[in-house]
């Protein structure tokens, strides 16, 4: 066995073999002792564009004996595992894709995905641009530029928009995030000229199949793309609040005028932001967005926020599907 360390990224990962790429060559590669000590609890050790030292076993095997500090990630709460799941790690970029129709637009899964974006930019792009977003729709997706986020609309159909789209992403590691049926693997097909399977909308709940099972990079001539899996719904990490609040741009000012330090925006008295919502100067869907999401930090651990009763109860008295937008 080759005892010397190598440093590598992971480029993907099915059931706890690793593909680490060192350079030109790529290893399969498991955990040594199959444990890794990351210092947290998390549902994967590991995630996509982690950066790991191993050792080389065998002409194209290898042991992942550590994983390095990441500089940031793309993080939700995985509902089956119980616990914080990475999906993406040390991205330039995160490209949240959705689109104007089947799946509908869905500001709320923008939202979620900013607030899962830890310490890395997001983009919103808008792909099936050639359908025309109603009014309502078309002012909510503009409020994002207004916040600051870089918005883009494409059409991986007819190639509307996509020249413009690609230089933004020269230089950059990227990962895709989005909704299953937004055409996220189709763009992606279109930016990179690969073929990756396409699903089928489903037309019972107006939503996409996953296909894409895993995240995957792939080399692009300038840059460097990450495809992940759509989903249905995402649920924002679970950890302090606070973090959640500051993926909010017009929260950041305004709560320096809150009465309280650490002000949530929910229940506490002399709250600016709640002052500048009565006066229609924040967006109330934005808002209503971001009470959801302490919500369900709430619901997954009564005790995390302590006695917040009210936001217990607002999530218990929602149907099914309004807890899945959470």
């Amino acid at each position: 066995m080759n005892m010397q360390q190598h440093i590598g990224i992971v480029t993907r990962g099915i059931s706890n073999i690793y593909t680490v790429k060192e350079g030109e060559t790529s290893y399969l590669c498991r955990i040594k002792g199959k444990q890794l000590d990351t210092g947290t609890h998390e549902y994967n050790p590991l995630a996509v564009g982690d950066r790991v030292s191993f050792v080389i076993t065998g002409t194209s095997e290898g042991l992942i004996l550590e994983r390095l500090e990441r500089t940031n990630c793309f993080q939700r709460w995985n509902v089956k595992g119980k616990s914080n799941q990475t999906v993406v790690a040390n991205m330039d970029l995160i490209v949240c894709v959705c689109s104007a129709d089947s799946p509908p637009f869905r500001p709320r899964f923008i939202d979620r995905v900013i607030a899962c974006s830890i310490d890395v930019d997001v983009m919103i792009v808008m792909n099936k641009s050639d359908i025309l977003l109603t009014e309502d729709e078309f002012e909510r997706f503009a409020l994002y530029n207004k916040l600051g986020y870089t918005i883009r609309g494409v059409s991986a159909l007819t190639g509307e928009g996509l020249d413009e789209f690609v230089s933004l992403l020269k230089g950059k590691t990227v990962a895709f995030i989005g909704q299953s049926g937004v055409g996220k693997s189709t763009l992606i097909n279109r930016i990179l000229d690969v073929e990756q399977k396409i699903g089928e909308i489903s037309e019972k709940y107006n939503r996409g199949r996953h296909t894409t099972n895993y995240s995957l990079m792939i080399e692009g001539d300038d840059f460097t793309l990450v495809d992940t899996p759509g989903v249905r719904e995402i649920q924002v990490p679970h950890g302090d609040p606070q973090r959640i609040a500051q993926s909010f741009p017009e929260f950041l000012e305004p709560s320096k005028k809150c009465a309280f330090d650490h002000c949530l925006h929910n229940e506490e008295p002399d709250c600016e932001v709640k002052r500048l919502l009565e006066q229609d100067k924040i967006h109330y869907d934005r808002y209503d967005s971001y009470l959801r999401m302490l919500a369900s930090l709430d619901a997954k651990d009564p005790e995390w926020m302590g006695k917040s009763d009210q936001s217990r109860e607002r999530y218990r008295n929602m149907d099914k599907h309004e807890q899945e937008e959470y």
